[in-house]
């Protein structure tokens, strides 16, 4: 008996996510509302409570879901052969935490930094990021003399300053790749241009 029931479970989430993929591609993120994606699902609103927290944990998983296909591309680019490469490769990761400052928003909550009972998808693609950009770093002509885990880490936390700039009136006209590609060197780059 359990089966069917699961099954049931399954397609229900299915439509859901299904309805607010499509509400999202024709408003925004932000624009997203539980009413709208109950009433294209089919479904009652409280059908979508006993799926989802609230509207962030749908978020969290739709956004995580993104991001972890952006970590596919980045994961089959070669490694960088200079930071311009890097923020190259790096542009459609960072291009969609940019998109909306709702998205962004919600990427920090959920981003394993706010001591969340369990690991979502969102803080799995932070994991993700290090776990495929190190390699990248140590076979890259970048400096030697520290871990390629924390050099990748340094280049996560880059962008997150980067993009937190450019949501602030202040730094908002200031060319996002340009201050990436200036962190990176700064971070990546050995004195001297020597990777020793």
């Amino acid at each position: 008996m359990t089966q069917p029931v699961q099954t049931r479970t399954l397609k229900t989430r299915a439509r859901l996510l299904e309805a607010a993929r499509e509400v999202i591609s024709e408003t925004s993120h932000g624009a997203l509302r539980v009413e709208e994606v109950v009433r294209r699902a089919g479904v009652a609103k409280g059908t979508f409570f006993a799926h989802f927290k609230d509207k962030d944990a749908l978020m969290d998983r739709l956004i995580g879901e993104r991001m972890d296909l952006l970590l596919s591309d980045l994961e089959a680019c070669p490694p960088p052969q200079n930071t311009a490469d890097l923020v190259r490769d790096l542009g459609p990761f960072v291009a969609f935490m940019r998109s909306e400052r709702y998205v962004f928003d919600v990427i920090l909550r959920y981003s394993g930094a706010a001591a969340r009972e369990e690991i979502g998808p969102i803080a799995a693609t932070f994991e993700r990021f290090i776990l495929l950009l190190a390699p990248k770093l140590a076979a890259a002509p970048f400096r030697k003399d520290a871990d390629p885990a924390m050099l990748a880490e340094g280049v996560q936390a880059f962008i997150f300053n980067a993009l937190g700039l450019s949501f602030c009136a202040l730094h908002s006209d200031d060319p996002l790749d340009g201050r990436l590609e200036a962190y990176f060197d700064l971070w990546l780059m050995p004195p001297g241009g020597a990777t020793a």
